[in-house]
Order: structure tokens, then sequence, then C-alpha cells
């Protein structure tokens, strides 16, 4: 997408990102065969509720409450999918202003349905059509496994927060309870995929184009480099595992480290 240039003015929206490709930097223009992938309406782009939720929750946790006659904090929901999660964030993060951003047209037409701003953009290097400090709060939910270039995309998220700005990070955890197992018996762990054409040797059946997968310890790593301090690193379930396991799968996000989804909520270090 290119931004026009005259609305970047302060917390004005004109367009962000998609889980695609950040590797063709000044355009952030994805690959052909990852554009026609997230384009592609039988690619889910939405995930459950449980992981939403929670991830609200810590978010209104770290805003506060919302005070008469104080500006209402400004929220990018950034790779917002068909709008389910930030809808589900909405009814926790009442009062707030939320924004979601994507690059997948045909995900944004089906975000409008839900939520009442969402807008299209890139995930490059200056590709967030909104100021420098402009945002007191991201989400960045099931979106940084899909990137070719992760750093590329925390610089721009860094930019867009102000100061102390809150991220809230979700991702699936290379190193949950079940893929511990999997990898001993010599299965490839769920969430990993290693063709974007159909699954091999893991179980699952639904292509949904990761990238890049996360332990607790390399993503607390991982945004710490890119200038972020981790407040902290929790747990959430994943809505896939099957019934009679869902209870353990619960269970394991008192451990998160040992959990299916990895929830971290960082700030944006004050220079």
């Amino acid at each position: 997408m290119t931004r026009p240039p005259d609305t970047r003015s302060a917390g004005s929206p004109a367009g962000p990102s998609r889980p695609g490709d950040t590797s063709r930097r000044g355009t952030g223009a994805p690959p052909d065969g990852l554009r026609d992938f997230y384009e592609n309406p039988a690619v889910p782009v939405a995930s459950g509720d449980a992981r939403s939720r929670r991830q609200a929750l810590l978010l209104a946790h770290a805003l506060g409450a919302v005070r008469s006659g104080a500006p209402a904090a400004t929220i990018l929901d950034i790779g917002c999918g068909d709008g389910t999660a930030a809808a589900t964030a909405a009814e926790v993060l009442a009062g707030h202003r939320l924004i979601g951003v994507d690059w997948s047209q045909d995900a944004l037409r089906r975000a409008a349905t839900r939520i009442p701003c969402a807008v299209r953009g890139e995930l490059s290097d200056g590709g967030l059509p909104f100021a420098s400090g402009a945002a007191d709060a991201v989400l960045f939910s099931e979106v940084v496994e899909h990137l070719i270039d992760p750093d590329a995309a925390l610089d721009e998220l860094h930019r867009v927060l102000r100061p102390g700005g809150h991220l809230m990070l979700s991702t699936p955890n290379l190193a949950a309870w079940y893929n511990r197992g999997l990898l001993l018996a010599g299965v490839q762990p769920v969430f990993s995929e290693v063709s974007m054409r159909r699954i091999h040797g893991r179980p699952g059946t639904q292509v949904v184009g990761h990238l890049r997968l996360y332990t607790a310890r390399a993503l607390r790593g991982f945004l710490t480099a890119s200038g972020f301090e981790v407040v902290q690193i929790a747990g959430a379930p994943y809505h896939d595992v099957p019934r009679p396991l869902r209870p353990l799968d619960r269970a394991a996000c008192r451990v998160p480290s040992l959990a299916s989804i990895l929830l971290a909520h960082a700030r944006r270090r004050r220079e």
C-alpha cells in the first residue's frame, strides 16, 4: 500500500499491516506467494476468544480505569484479521478508542462488520500511518509468527507507541507442553509448518503460514533487544486442543513456559 503523505496527523489512521511480510524494506509489500496466501478467504484470520479476553484484561489492568473527562487511550489492534478478537477486546476496553489495522483486504471487509474502525496498511519502516508516539497501546495478536522480518515490525511498533506505551503481544509457544512430548517422539511440533501447501509430519491439517516460532525465553530476549521492557509473560490456552485435553491445557497456563499461547505485556522504554 502506498501511504498518502498527508495522513500522518497525530492519532489519525490511514493504513497498517497484516500477518505478511516486511522483507521489501521501504514498500512493505509481501512477495506474491504470501500476498495470495493471506488474501485467500479460506485462510483463518481469527483465534480463540479465551486468548483475546485474557489479553484485553491484561491491557485493561495496565491502563487503569477510564476517568471522567480524561482522553480515551488510543489502542491499535495491528493484524486485526476479521475483527473477532478486536470485538472481544472492545467489550473489556470500553471507553477507549480501538482501531483495527490489517494488510488483507478480505480480512478488513469482514472486520468492518464487527468494529467501528478498520484500516489497511503495511508493517514496514514507516508503514503505519500514525504519528510517532501516537498510540497508548498496541495489540499484536498472533502476527509476529507470520513475519519474514519481525525486527522491522517491532521497530515500527516501537515508533508508533508513546514512551511507556503498552505492547500486548501473543504468539504460539514452540515449547508448549504437548510439543515437548511430540519432539521426544520425533514428531513435528504443533504450530510449525514446513510447507505453505499442506501439513507434513505433525497433527492437524490447516496451513496458516507460520514462519517464526518462539519460546518464552526467546520472546523475552527479542522484546528486550527491540527497545521494550518486559512487564509480564503469561499463558493462554489454544482453542484447537482436543476437548479431553483442554483441562490440562488450561492448567499449563499457570506455567507460561509450558502454555500453548504466550501473552507478553511489554512497555516501550522511556529514552
